[in-house]
């Protein structure tokens, strides 16, 4: 079977695995009061050891990027930071109460949306408040997620200041003609002039975000992105598959379909990105991420101590994981809870001093350990099975694996798995094979979840 024989294969919708078991299996008004008691529980057992992750969302943006399926809200407004900063730090009091000492931060992300469009002395108040009160952990990582257009010098010199030493900036795609059909106007001389400002301040590691299957994009414009993108010498690249998925993100529908590059077409820009990406000695950590030889989450990778959460991989593993802001989700390693998605419901909790919780997930043993699996995949590229797993082992992961390994994609017998050099651009598949929720009981007829794997 050839690459594209199998890329057509195993290009059907799957989950991203940040969590398991995935979204779509959490229940509607979970127990808050069961929640407060494990956060609170895990946070005695995690502050001291591991200390606190943190991700903080800010959902505003001036325009709406068509290609865009994050949680945001559309305003030139920007009167609207003081009221969310407020109900932000609302939200942070309540789970000090439940904190019940000085927290240890052991990573902080902002994300949206565009954490960029807040002014910097906004940003500045909201880190002031959290930060102020809060032990920074030692090996602290602390990274935000900003616009090309919008980040300025005052707002790189301000995070900056309060220890961000990771930029994330959302490139996407450097051709006119995409970015015209994507509304996201932005010439490569502006990622240049923000990149090179975040190195003269000091800033360790800058990340592109590239998206392959946006419509218009064609093999050569492709390929010039990437190389122009190189040329800039980020440390790191993740190369997303464009998640075509116009039922939850209305803004999908205001371009033709018909100028989506066919499932070939996508096939194909993605190995060529891989293969320009190779070539420059990029190093595939694992599903869409690819760093620089002397990256620490590529030394990470090799020692075995990568991890993999809601903002992605990471070298800094802690048990316990907060999420503030509208459709935020916090993880206690034991339970889910994710905020409300609506901007008004968020607000409208907070001003009652409630938590914005709409939705989660508390895990039993067995999801624990199929979680465990999972992560190791697409972490390791390898999972070792536990001989009380065995009996659902065989009843559902070994046919999916076995099929697997048929196609070249792992190595498979009695005591684990492995991920092939073929099998690293197909981990979502193989973390696949692992999801139990999937595989017993597949989701309504006619419910359309995921994006396509490819």
């Amino acid at each position: 079977m050839t690459h594209l024989d199998l890329l057509n294969k195993y290009n059907v919708p799957v989950p991203r695995y940040t969590s398991y078991p995935t979204v779509p299996f959490w229940n509607e008004n979970i127990n808050v009061s069961q929640w407060k008691k494990g956060f609170r529980d895990q946070f005695k057992i995690s502050n001291a050891s591991q200390g606190l992750s943190l991700y903080i969302h800010l959902p505003f943006c001036e325009s709406l990027c068509t290609y865009c399926g994050c949680n945001k809200k559309i305003t030139t407004n920007h009167g609207v930071e003081t009221e969310y900063i407020d109900a932000l730090l609302r939200e942070w009091s309540m789970y000090c109460e439940l904190m019940e000492e000085i927290p240890v931060i052991r990573e902080f992300h902002f994300g949206g949306g565009t954490p960029t469009f807040f002014s910097p002395e906004n940003l500045n108040r909201l880190l002031e408040a959290i930060l102020s009160n809060s032990t920074i952990h030692p090996t602290a990582n602390f990274s935000f997620e900003g616009h090309p257009n919008n980040t300025t010098r005052e707002h790189l010199q301000t995070l900056y200041d309060w220890g961000f030493r990771r930029v994330s900036f959302g490139v996407q795609d450097n051709d006119p003609v995409v970015q015209k059909a994507i509304n996201r106007i932005q010439p490569i001389e502006q990622v240049k002039k923000v990149t090179d400002i975040a190195r003269e301040i000091g800033y360790q590691s800058v990340n592109y975000d590239l998206i392959y299957g946006l419509p218009f994009q064609t093999m050569d414009s492709i390929r010039k992105t990437i190389e122009d993108c190189i040329s800039l010498k980020p440390d790191r690249f993740a190369f997303y598959s464009y998640a075509h998925v116009p039922w939850t993100s209305r803004g999908q529908r205001l371009f033709d379909e018909n100028d989506l590059p066919s499932a070939e077409e996508k096939m194909n820009l993605y190995n060529e990105g891989v293969k320009i990406f190779t070539a420059h000695h990029y190093h595939h950590i694992g599903m869409d991420h690819f760093v620089v030889a002397n990256d620490d989450l590529l030394q990470a990778r090799q020692s075995g101590s990568l991890f993999r959460n809601f903002m992605g991989y990471t070298t800094q593993h802690s048990n316990l994981q907060l999420g503030l802001g509208v459709s935020a989700i916090s993880d206690t390693s034991h339970a889910f809870a994710q905020n409300s998605k609506s901007l008004q419901d968020y607000y409208t909790l907070i001003n009652n001093n409630e938590l914005p919780i709409k939705k989660g997930y508390f895990l039993n043993q067995q999801d624990e350990q199929f979680k465990k699996y999972i992560l190791d995949i697409s972490c390791q590229g390898r999972t070792q099975f536990r001989d009380q797993d065995r009996e659902t082992l065989e009843r559902f992961c070994f046919p999916q694996l076995r099929q697997l390994e048929l196609d070249g994609l792992v190595v498979l017998n009695d005591r684990y798995v492995e991920v092939t050099p073929l099998g690293k651009s197909f981990i979502r598949n193989i973390c696949r094979a692992f999801d139990l929720h999937l595989l017993q009981k597949e989701l309504p007829d006619g419910t359309r979840t995921y994006s396509k794997a490819i």
